[in-house]
């Protein structure tokens, strides 16, 4: 598949907004080029609209080369981009799993794209069958969430491979929880399957979702269309200095640790009479069912602990979703729910 064929025409065409630093390479002494107020106080010139050194560093991290690298304002950017490339809105359609995370929808209902959702199997497994036979030829995207938010489990890979290879359009795979699944990504694979965007995000095992930085590997031709759609400097100079800096900061221990403290809050849910369910997880979270979910909701509240209500999805109905938090904070969630 050629992912240039999928593009709108428009987006094909578009002579995209020239910056003052995409005319050159390199360091220059004296900058008169964009306006800028001259005195330099930290934060008096424009950020790289490129974020050359943040690739290179993000490249050397994931080993995945720096061209096939898109650094986007949270996931979410990436997400909606994906639409205005490959989607004409009021003719094309999106296709995604169900339940999973939101802003897939929101972002067709923005962008005035249908959206047709399959719902996962039992446990939440994957379907290819269903979700092949709910595409068509105005199909142009597929959203897949592994690990999936809100459930928790990791897809299985043979079915998303097969996926990649048969759906008629861009398949978006989001990883966002990746780390803590001891999965390997899909990164890997970028050359063998060109209608591939991978989304991982810094918010979770990094720790920044404070600074929302989201990254999206692709094929190289679909990351400069990205690149040629995005707002010119659509991550600022704070973020990608202060991205550089965390990123040094190894985060191996605390994934550790939130792996190891995921196992014992799945341990004691399941001992505790007011659950029903606990759903396993790769994921920084535990979804969970309950008999009265909004009555256990309110008492965690009461109790200084909120968590994600996801009863009223189908097929989460009675389910709340638990982030892993410290060692303390996950006692005091159990502490309250031994209460009931």
């Amino acid at each position: 598949m050629d992912p240039k064929s999928l593009l709108r025409p428009n987006i094909r065409d578009l002579a995209p907004y020239s910056t003052a630093r995409d005319e050159y390479q390199g360091e220059l002494g004296v900058y008169l080029d964009a306006n800028e107020n001259p005195y330099d106080n930290g934060y008096n010139r424009y950020p790289d609209p490129r974020q050359t050194e943040l690739k290179q560093l993000l490249s050397r991290i994931k080993g995945v080369p720096a061209a096939n690298i898109f650094i986007g304002n949270g996931s979410d950017e990436p997400i909606d981009l994906a639409y205005r490339l490959f989607c004409e809105p009021g003719v094309h359609n999106a296709v995604s799993i169900a339940p999973t995370y939101g802003m897939y929808k929101v972002a067709a209902a923005i962008n005035n794209v249908a959206f047709r959702e399959v719902q996962l199997g039992p446990d939440f497994a994957l379907d290819p069958d269903a979700i092949l036979a709910a595409a068509d030829a105005d199909s142009r995207l597929l959203f897949l969430c592994s690990p999936n938010n809100p459930t928790g489990n990791l897809l299985a890979a043979a079915g998303i491979e097969r996926l990649v290879r048969e759906f008629p359009g861009i398949v978006v795979l989001d990883e966002a929880y990746i780390d803590f699944a001891g999965a390997p990504s899909f990164t890997a694979r970028l050359t063998e399957f060109p209608n591939l965007i991978v989304l991982q995000t810094l918010s979770k095992a990094w720790g920044m979702a404070g600074l929302r930085l989201g990254l999206a590997f692709a094929g190289e031709e679909i990351v400069e269309t990205l690149s040629r759609v995005k707002y010119p400097y659509n991550i600022n100079v704070v973020t990608q200095k202060l991205v550089a800096e965390q990123l040094a900061q190894p985060v191996d221990a605390e994934v550790e640790e939130i792996v190891s403290q995921r196992g014992m809050v799945i341990r004691d849910l399941q001992k505790l009479p007011v659950v029903r369910h606990v759903y396993p997880s790769d994921a920084n979270f535990v979804l969970a069912r309950f008999d009265d979910p909004r009555a256990v909701y309110d008492r965690l509240v009461a109790g200084g602990v909120i968590v994600r209500d996801r009863s009223r999805i189908k097929g989460c109905e009675g389910c709340l979703r638990i982030t892993i938090g410290t060692p303390d904070e996950n006692m005091a969630m159990l502490e309250i729910l031994s209460t009931l």
